[in-house]
């Protein structure tokens, strides 16, 4: 997860397509796209939870003409979500690589991989704290943020459709095959990001740059931003029951 969100730069066009899963080293990698490519990437998590108000109302819109098969409708809004980006990685565009191939079609697909079992102890991290019995209440007041119950609940049901499991142990394999049945084998390259500048580089035929590759703690960078949300939410309510308290006083 990046350190902040991203700008969308009018006329710059989506040449990457980010497939790989959330927790497979994105932050990193879209901090390397955005080097390689000058141009700012839109990356799922840090745009959702960082960016605008608006950005988890325009996914959730998304996802529901998605799942209800509206296929014209999820094109149109998707064109508009993704203009002004050079790349887009991490969820949900790494389970909507069919129709951004559509609207891209030139795009070269990378997907992000790491060590199985420590990418399910990594995502489970994540489940964890989405799980907070709390958290729906807690982030109620948040402009933006009272979405995400609700983004999050698509976001599931888009998995469901793609992989029909929730065994987060298989969901990795899953999705490597349902990577090569959607994308072309040429277009298809698979990146770790321990590898550092060379193998992307390559794939994507650019000069190694003079500078480390970045390196993104992305458990860290959760914590953080969960912690963040939910302080703030904590804030926002205790104002709410100040306000509350000092009107009860005033008209007793």
């Amino acid at each position: 997860m990046g350190q902040q969100a991203s700008v969308p730069q009018p006329g710059t066009h989506i040449q990457v397509i980010g497939a790989g899963l959330s927790r497979t080293g994105t932050a990193s990698f879209s901090a390397a796209l955005e080097i390689l490519l000058e141009g700012p990437i839109y990356h799922g998590g840090t745009q959702t939870l960082l960016g605008p108000p608006s950005e988890l109302k325009s996914w959730k819109q998304i996802l529901r003409n998605w799942l209800s098969g509206d296929h014209a409708t999820t094109l149109a809004l998707l064109q508009t979500r993704t203009a002004g980006y050079a790349a887009i990685t991490d969820a949900p565009a790494s389970q909507l690589v069919p129709e951004l191939l559509e609207l891209y079609p030139d795009s070269k697909v990378i997907c992000t991989v790491r060590d199985p079992d420590a990418w399910v102890r990594s995502i489970q991290q994540v489940s964890s704290i989405v799980r907070l019995w709390f958290l729906g209440a807690v982030l109620l007041p948040l402009p933006g943020m009272r979405h995400f119950m609700g983004y999050n609940w698509l976001l599931q049901a888009q998995w469901d459709r793609i992989y029909r499991s929730r065994d987060v142990a298989g969901i990795y394999q899953q999705h490597l095959q349902w990577l090569r049945e959607v994308v072309p084998a040429d277009q298809l390259v698979l990146f770790d990001v321990r590898e550092g500048w060379e193998p992307l580089c390559r794939a994507l035929g650019k000069e190694v740059p003079d500078i480390p590759f970045p390196r993104i703690n992305d458990s860290k960078a959760v914590d953080r931003i969960a912690e963040y949300h939910i302080r703030r939410g904590l804030m926002r309510w205790a104002v709410i029951f100040a306000l509350v308290g000092v009107s009860v006083w005033w008209f007793c």
